[in-house]
């Protein structure tokens, strides 16, 4: 089994060649990143005024961060917390159905320009299937298409579906039920991030490799490979965001993930899976997975979910124990299948104090940051470029106006603190799942309530 070098999806596709690049003593705009916020933030760049001069700084690779290690979901689920955004917003409820349809626009958005640049990222659009592992989960699921149906989707992307519905799609020996959500779009991840970055190429952007930024101050970046000046400056480092630009608003959350050998014939004709939907679970200890185009099954969890002092996991070398526990949880939606691991890594995603993203930026310095989209982060990367090209750009527009702009949050705890925190709310999640799998409860566990409340998950 390979542990780490970096994923799967990075580690299998072909790297272009970027390198460090000669740096020019100026540009229009400088981005921060070379992950898809960044990329994508540049895509539009030059896509409004192709004379511009754009650079993108990173600090080791194109998709070294969470953009080349994710579960590849193109997904309408929103980057943060709703009842969060709608109390903070001065539109209220009204702005959080708006930001809902801008994410299904979003979807739309980055599968008609795979299509429209030719970049074949794997993207299959199958929907996305939570399943309910157990009765408590399935109300759980009931009680999320409730929310989903007031804060702006329609009855027809939110299907609930029974158990022989969901095992009809998936034949999950755990599904009780589950929920099906026909916008959702699986890609590998790695192949959508460099296939962007060999557009920008073409278009005339700089991408600077192995060029990390160290410095920002108005209108100046400092680089280990020298200074330039920007008109416009955009920060889209995400979990990496606070070893740039210091404070505790954002921390890195652990993600595990294991991808199996390519599975036999025979193995998919039990397990079904025939419509390529993205997947996860209604547990409080969630699983994502995906089949992907060559026939595996890529699929992430939590594991170890923090490292003390906001840690972050270079390589991404996984734990055994995460990987054996990932491996369990696919032995027991289909026993009887045998499941050889053949990589595992992890990544971070960024998370702030209520888990809602924020867009905000700084007309005198012409500074603009992006960050906490809390695992959500494939499509709202897209919508994320937009909205903070708008702020840049001194746009009034609908981008500009979702909630997530400006929305402001307090700072994590310092540590101790914040690492018991975070261990102690997965904590409560793993033994409410344990309590609700041993009596089949209908109801969710009260330690998992608490433990969302206090995390400030609970909606």
């Amino acid at each position: 089994m390979r542990n780490g070098d970096v994923s799967h999806w990075m580690h299998a596709g072909d790297a272009p060649a970027f390198g460090p690049a000669a740096l020019e003593d100026a540009y229009d705009l400088v981005v921060i990143g070379g992950g898809l916020t960044g990329l994508w933030t540049a895509y539009y760049a030059i896509a409004r005024d192709p004379s511009a001069r754009v650079l993108v700084l990173e600090a080791v690779e194109v998709g070294y961060g969470a953009s080349g290690r994710n579960g590849g979901w193109l997904s309408p689920l929103l980057p943060g917390n709703r009842a969060v955004y709608a109390r903070k917003s001065a539109q209220g409820a009204d702005g959080v159905v708006a930001f809902q349809h801008e994410m299904f626009g979003a979807i739309d958005e980055v599968l008609a320009v795979l299509e429209r640049e030719r970049v074949d990222a794997d993207q299959v659009r199958g929907g996305q299937l939570t399943l309910a592992p157990t009765p408590a989960a399935m109300a759980r699921v009931k009680a999320t298409r409730e929310a989903h149906l007031r804060y702006g989707y329609e009855p027809s992307q939110v299907v609930l579906l029974d158990a022989d519905e969901t095992r009809a799609r998936v034949s999950s020996a755990t599904a009780h039920g589950g929920m099906f959500y026909p916008d959702t779009a699986r890609v590998d991840p790695a192949k959508l991030t460099r296939g962007l970055a060999e557009v920008l190429r073409r278009r005339g952007v700089t991408i600077s490799e192995h060029t990390p930024a160290r410095e920002v101050t108005a209108h100046r970046v400092r680089t280990d490979r020298g200074s330039v000046d920007a008109g416009r400056i955009a920060v889209c480092l995400e979990a990496y965001t606070s070893q740039l630009l210091g404070g505790r608003q954002v921390i890195p959350v652990n993600s595990s993930m294991i991808v199996t050998d390519p599975l036999p014939a025979s193995a998919w004709e039990q397990i079904g899976w025939d419509g390529r939907e993205c997947l996860n679970d209604a547990a409080h200890t969630f699983i994502y997975a995906q089949r992907t185009a060559d026939d595996r099954i890529a699929i992430g969890g939590r594991g170890t979910p923090y490292t003390y002092g906001s840690g972050t996991p270079g390589l991404g070398a996984s734990d055994a124990k995460t990987t054996a526990n990932l491996r369990r949880r696919l032995e027991s939606m289909f026993p009887g299948i045998d499941f050889p691991v053949a990589h595992a890594w992890r990544g971070v995603i960024g998370v702030t104090r209520d888990w809602c993203a924020n867009v905000t930026h700084d007309a005198a310095s012409g500074v603009g940051v992006v960050y906490g989209f809390a695992g959500h982060g494939v499509t709202a990367t897209n919508l994320a470029a937009r909205t903070l090209l708008d702020r840049l750009d001194g746009v009034d527009s609908a981008l500009t106006r979702l909630p997530w702009n400006e929305h402001r949050t307090r700072q994590w705890e310092p540590e101790p603190l914040r690492w018991i925190g975070v261990h102690g709310m997965y904590a409560l999640f793993g033994l409410a799942d344990r309590w609700e799998e041993r009596t089949q409860a209908e109801k969710t566990a009260l330690l998992a309530r608490a433990g969302s409340r206090i995390a400030g998950l609970h909606e």
